[in-house]
């Protein structure tokens, strides 16, 4: 915990980190993956899904596969797949407490959309005046863990790499921020998908609570 004192830029991703992994909100973006694939590749449900999770595996998301093999336009894509209900998102008071503390600046950094990064904040009840948000339309719709996005969050913000953290809860989405010289943070999720890679050298911490783990950090830094 002693590299965490000199942790200027606390970045953040979205989906599964800022929140549990046990809410299953993604599950209700991944299956209006499959009815958006359904409708425009005219394919069955079956063949959709099959298709969702080839692409999120060999493009890192499965818009990026859309985007490559049938030139989908992703904004209708992501206005499509994020229209779902956050309301059943809990408040976390200790969250924004813990993040607001922190010195530095505070970045979202997400495959999704502003606009689905502004709603899970929103319903989170976090204070959207806290973050600075890099969303995919950002990174040119190349996802983690491509490198280039990375490199452009950096770029973006004037990161300097050795004095920030990342917290995220697919662990292959940490090794190219490892590699260019930020500390990581493991966000435990027990998903297959999101293990691959989490007992890795790019993997320094390991977390189950996001919230509890920054009380510790503002503990050891305030």
């Amino acid at each position: 915990m002693n590299k965490i004192k000199n942790i200027k830029f606390w970045i953040f991703d979205l989906d599964n980190t800022l929140y549990p992994s046990s809410t299953n909100l993604f599950a209700k973006i991944d299956k209006l993956m499959a009815s958006f694939i359904t409708k425009h590749l005219n394919v069955s449900t079956e063949e959709a899904i099959l298709i969702k999770n080839d692409y999120f595996k060999k493009h890192g998301t499965t818009l990026n596969g859309l985007i490559k093999n049938h030139n989908i336009d992703p904004y209708q894509f992501l206005e499509f797949v994020h229209d779902i209900d956050y309301s059943f998102l809990n408040k976390n008071t200790k969250l924004n407490k813990e993040i607001k503390n922190l010195p530095g600046k505070k970045i979202i950094f997400t495959n999704g959309s502003r606009k689905h990064a502004k709603n899970v904040v929103s319903n989170l009840e976090l204070d959207e005046d806290l973050f600075s948000i890099f969303d995919i339309v950002d990174s040119d719709f190349v996802p983690k863990p491509e490198k280039s996005p990375y490199e452009k969050l950096i770029k973006k913000y004037d990161i300097i790499p050795e004095q920030s953290l990342f917290f995220e809860d697919i662990a292959r989405n940490l090794k190219p921020a490892h590699d260019l010289g930020m500390r990581t943070a493991w966000v435990i999720n027990e998903d297959n998908w999101a293990k691959e890679g989490h007992d890795g050298v790019h993997v320094h911490f390991k977390i189950k609570q996001l919230d509890d783990f920054l009380e510790q950090c503002n503990l050891l830094i305030n």
